[in-house]
């Protein structure tokens, strides 16, 4: 029979090992936190970042983001443009997420809905889930006209008139939806008493309507649309989301496809098994 004689414990141990250790796991933290905040910074819209915006945008220093770049690099999380020395997201990242995605089932029941609401309407549609301060998408069918929006996987939006962020906001009580509003973590211009007290009585529109409005309140050149999934417990547990060309969409334009989301969100929230709360209530 192999013995294995353990390792003999220090005689003497210093007296500051263990807070040596506690610092040492703070700074480990961190670095973590600190390695996140670099890989946030680059958005759809600026997707392209250098060394010195990274570091105005998540409050390091220059070489401190240099290194984490670096280490980003060697495992493909970022990749750098040999002409600009700029950086951008690396199809690493794919490799990471991909086992999420592919266990997502709001993202792989979804995606046949979506295809068949995106030929329906001409539009892009993408489907939307809720992190608890961000809404974000993770599946997306991009209009065939030249002329188009289209929501990035990934995308992250805390706007709160957002079409997607009114959504999931919708199925949040009343408390809660203020103390996002008021801790800034969900944006809204104007923020005040009033403004809160509006923004809450039209989350009550939207649950009534079935879906919520973005008319260019955003941008001025985008509509957004989108309308509840819920789980069998009657929870939102997803978003189906039409973003649109404003010019495209008129008043008239705007009801149709509002009745194609919230008609695709209810397929799929069937394809889950799930049902909304008022189908559970007369259930």
């Amino acid at each position: 029979m192999n013995t294995m004689t353990p390792p003999a414990k220090p005689a003497n141990p210093a007296p500051d090992a263990g807070k040596d250790a506690g610092n040492g796991d703070a700074r480990g933290a961190s670095v973590i936190v600190n390695a996140i905040a670099v890989l946030r910074s680059f958005t759809a819209d600026e997707p392209m970042l250098g060394i010195t915006e990274i570091a105005s945008r998540v409050g390091l220093h220059k070489s401190t983001v240099s290194r984490i770049l670096a280490t980003f690099e060697q495992e493909h999380l970022v990749e750098r443009d040999p002409d600009t020395r700029r950086f951008r997201l690396g199809l690493g990242l794919i490799a990471v997420a991909g086992p999420l995605l592919a266990e997502l089932e709001e993202r792989r029941v979804a995606y046949p809905v979506l295809r068949e609401l995106t030929e329906r309407t001409g539009e892009t549609s993408a489907l939307m889930v809720w992190n608890g301060g961000e809404s974000m998408c993770v599946e997306q069918i991009a209009s065939r006209q030249q002329v188009k929006h289209t929501t990035p996987l990934g995308a992250r939006y805390n706007d709160a008139l957002s079409a997607s962020v009114q959504i999931f906001l919708a199925g949040e009580q009343a408390e809660r939806v203020n103390a996002l509003l008021r801790s800034g973590a969900i944006t809204l211009p104007g923020l005040d008493d009033h403004s809160v007290g509006e923004y809450l009585q039209r989350l009550e529109e939207v649950t009534k309507r079935g879906w919520a409005i973005n008319y260019g309140e955003t941008s001025i050149e985008e509509v957004g649309i989108a309308a509840p999934v819920y789980d069998h417990r009657g929870d939102i547990v997803a978003a189906v989301l039409i973003p649109a060309p404003k010019f495209r969409v008129s008043p008239d334009t705007l009801q149709s496809l509002g009745e194609a989301c919230a008609s695709a969100a209810r397929q799929v929230t069937q394809r889950l098994g799930g049902v909304a709360p008022r189908e559970r209530r007369s259930a």
